[in-house]
C-alpha cells in the first residue's frame, strides 16, 4: 500500500513550474500587403476568400513562432504573415453543434494546427522542381521548418461532459508532447530544432548523424534494456553521452522541444507506459500489446506518427483515470482514501500539457469518444488548394465518424468503423480477456453493451478499464492526391446515429461552404432525430470542394429519401 501522501498530491508533479501549452486555433499564412485593404473590383483567386477582416498581424513573441525563424514567415513591402482563426474561414471549415433535446451538451470539438513534424508522403519531384504558380497565397511554415499541421477533432462525452472537455484542451498537447518525447523526425527531411535557424554547425553533424543511426538500428533489444538499466552508458543520435532514462521521466520536467533523442530512450518510454497500464489497471491491460509499438521487435523500429499517436491517447487516458482514482467518489464518501478498484489504479497522473488540473474535486466515472483528423501537406500549398498533395491521418476511438467525399464518384469514403462490442474485429480484441465476454450483454433496444456501455474503446469509464474499454486508437492513413476528395466531415452519433454517411455527404454538396454545410447538417440530423441526441459537425474543405456535385448523382442521390424523412418528421400524427 502507497503512503496516503503519495496516493493524495496536492497537485500533479511539476504542474506549477511547467510552461503552459496554448492550442493554435488559428494558422498563420501570407497574405499580400495590398489585400489587407482590398479592392473589390480585383477577383480574387479560386478558393482564396481568406477572411481578411478576422486576421490579426502575426508577430514573433516566442522562439516557437514561425515568423521568428530568419527567412521565414518574415513581413516585407510585398506580403504580411497574418493569423486566421479557424473558425472564421468558414470557406474553409465549418462547425456545428446542438444539445437536441438532452439538458445540456456533452459533446466537444477542437480545430486549429499543432506543433509536430511533418508526416506528409512527398509530392512527385515534377511538381517540387516546377511548382506551379499557386492561385491563392500560401500559408507559412511551422517552426519544425515545415507547412503546418492541422487539427480537427471531435468528441462525444458519456455520463457527463467532464472527460470530453479535458480531451478538447489536452489531447492536442498530449500528441506534441508525445512526438518530442519520442523524436519523430519529418518525413521530409528537416533536421533543424523547432525555433532555431539550420547553421553550419548543425550542417556538419547531419554526416555523422547518418553513421551514428545506422549503429544504433544494429543494436539489440537486450542491448537497449542493459543500457536503459544503467549497465552501458548510452549515446544519443549525435553520439553524445546521455544519462539512463527511467521511469520517473515520463512524470518529470518537460522535455526540450526538439530535444534529439536516441533509439532506446524512444523504446524505453513505450515499454514504461505498457507497464504503467499492467501494473496500475491490470485486467486486460495485463496482455496489452499496443499495435504500433512493435516491443517484442529485436530491432528498434522506427518512431512513426502512429506509434506516437497511440502513445498520446493512451498517456491521456492513464493520466485522466489515474486522476479520476485518486478522487472522493460522490456514491461512497466512505472511500475518499481508499485506492480505487482494490489496489489496482494507484498511478499518479503526470502534469497536463497546460499545467492544468485533470476535472473537479469529485471522481468522474464518465468517459468519450473521439475522432482526431491531422492533415499535412509536403508542399507550402494549403491542403485545400485544387493542385496540392495532403496526407491524412485519423485516430479513432469509439463510434464518432470521419467520413471523406470521393469527388469522381460522388460517394461517402467512410475512413472510421464504429467501436462496438459486436463488431468483428472488436469481439476478437475482447475474447483476449476471457471474463470480457460475460460483461457484454443486450439492452432492451437489442444493442450489445459492455459494462453497460455500447462503445468497446473509449477515454475514461473508470469501472470498465480493466475489462477491455480501452482508448487503443483505430489509426488510418491516407495518403491524397490532388482534389481526390472534396471534403471531411467529422461528426458524433448525434448525426451518425440518424442519418447515413451518403445523407450526410449529400447535404453538404448543396451547401455553399462547409460552414453552412456543418449547418444543414445538424438542423436536418435534429429535425428528423428521434432521440434528440447531441449532435456535432465539423467539416472540412478539401481540394476538389468546387467539383464536389460532379461526381455521380451530385446530392441528389438521397434527395428523395431525405425529403421523405423530413415530411415524415414534420407529420403531426408523428407525435400521438
Amino acid at each position: 500500500m502507497m503512503p496516503k501522501s503519495a496516493l493524495h498530491p496536492s497537485h500533479p508533479p511539476d504542474a506549477v513550474t511547467r510552461p503552459r501549452r496554448k492550442f493554435h486555433n488559428y494558422f498563420i499564412t501570407h497574405l499580400p500587403s495590398s489585400s489587407m485593404h482590398p479592392d473589390q473590383r480585383l477577383a480574387a483567386g479560386p478558393g482564396h476568400k481568406l477572411p481578411r477582416d478576422a486576421s490579426t498581424p502575426h508577430t514573433p513573441n516566442s522562439g516557437h513562432s514561425p515568423a521568428s525563424i530568419p527567412g521565414r514567415g518574415m513581413t516585407s513591402r510585398d506580403m504580411t504573415v497574418v493569423r486566421i482563426p479557424l473558425r472564421s474561414a468558414k470557406h474553409h471549415f465549418g462547425r456545428a453543434t446542438s444539445r437536441g433535446t438532452r439538458p445540456y451538451n456533452e459533446d466537444s470539438d477542437q480545430a486549429g494546427t499543432i506543433d509536430m513534424p511533418a508526416f506528409a508522403k512527398r509530392a512527385p519531384i515534377s511538381l517540387v522542381r516546377n511548382p506551379q504558380k499557386q492561385a491563392e497565397v500560401t500559408p507559412a511554415d511551422s517552426s519544425f521548418g515545415d507547412p503546418q499541421i492541422f487539427y480537427f477533432a471531435v468528441f462525444d462525452g458519456h455520463g457527463g461532459s467532464e472527460c470530453a472537455e479535458f480531451l478538447r484542451d489536452e489531447l492536442h498537447g498530449y500528441i506534441e508532447e508525445a512526438s518530442a518525447e519520442l523524436g519523430l523526425r519529418s518525413s521530409l527531411g528537416r533536421k533543424h530544432r523547432p525555433g532555431v535557424p539550420p547553421n553550419d554547425e548543425e550542417k556538419k553533424q547531419k554526416k555523422d548523424t547518418t553513421a551514428t543511426n545506422e549503429e544504433v538500428k544494429m543494436k539489440t533489444a537486450a542491448e537497449i534494456r542493459e543500457e536503459m538499466a544503467g549497465h552501458v552508458p548510452t549515446k544519443d543520435r549525435q553520439g553524445v553521452i546521455t544519462e539512463p532514462a527511467h521511469a520517473d521521466a515520463i512524470h518529470g520536467s518537460d522535455p526540450v522541444p526538439g530535444r534529439v533523442r536516441d533509439w532506446s530512450s524512444a523504446h524505453q518510454r513505450l515499454m514504461d507506459l505498457v507497464k504503467e497500464y499492467r501494473d496500475t489497471i491490470g485486467g486486460y491491460f495485463r496482455r496489452f500489446h499496443p499495435e504500433y509499438f512493435k516491443l517484442n521487435d529485436a530491432e528498434m523500429p522506427d518512431i512513426t506518427v502512429e506509434s506516437v499517436l497511440e502513445y498520446a491517447f493512451l498517456r491521456a487516458d492513464l493520466d485522466f483515470i489515474s486522476a479520476q482514482a485518486r478522487k472522493p467518489d460522490p456514491a461512497d464518501l466512505t472511500a475518499t482514501d481508499a485506492p480505487y478498484n482494490n489496489d489496482e489504479i494507484l498511478g499518479a497522473p503526470h502534469a497536463t500539457p497546460s499545467g492544468q488540473h485533470i476535472g473537479g474535486r469529485m471522481r468522474f466515472k464518465g468517459g468519450s469518444t473521439a475522432s482526431v483528423a491531422l492533415l499535412s501537406t509536403p508542399t507550402p500549398a494549403p491542403f485545400w488548394h485544387p493542385s496540392a498533395h495532403a496526407t491524412l491521418m485519423v485516430a479513432h476511438v469509439g463510434d464518432t465518424r470521419a467520413i471523406l467525399c470521393d469527388t469522381s464518384t460522388g460517394l461517402a469514403a467512410p475512413v472510421t468503423s464504429d467501436h462496438h462490442p459486436t463488431a468483428p474485429a472488436e469481439a476478437r480484441r475482447l475474447r483476449r480477456y476471457a471474463p470480457a465476454a460475460s460483461m457484454v450483454t443486450g439492452d432492451s433496444f437489442g444493442e450489445q453493451r459492455i459494462s453497460g456501455l455500447a462503445n468497446s474503446r473509449a477515454f475514461g469509464d473508470i469501472e470498465s478499464k480493466r475489462i477491455g474499454v480501452s482508448a487503443e486508437p483505430e489509426i488510418t492513413r491516407l495518403d491524397m492526391t490532388p482534389a481526390q476528395y472534396s471534403f471531411l466531415v467529422l461528426c458524433s452519433d448525434g448525426v451518425s446515429g440518424t442519418l447515413s454517411d451518403q445523407e450526410i455527404v449529400d447535404i453538404v454538396k448543396e451547401a455553399k461552404t462547409p460552414d453552412q454545410g456543418a449547418r444543414d447538417v445538424i438542423n436536418f440530423a435534429t429535425e428528423i432525430s428521434k432521440d434528440g441526441d447531441n449532435a456535432t459537425c465539423l467539416v472540412v474543405r478539401l481540394g476538389g470542394w468546387e467539383r464536389r456535385s460532379e461526381g455521380g448523382l451530385g446530392s441528389l442521390g438521397t434527395k428523395e429519401v431525405r425529403d421523405m424523412r423530413r415530411a415524415e418528421a414534420l407529420d403531426p400524427r408523428r407525435l400521438r
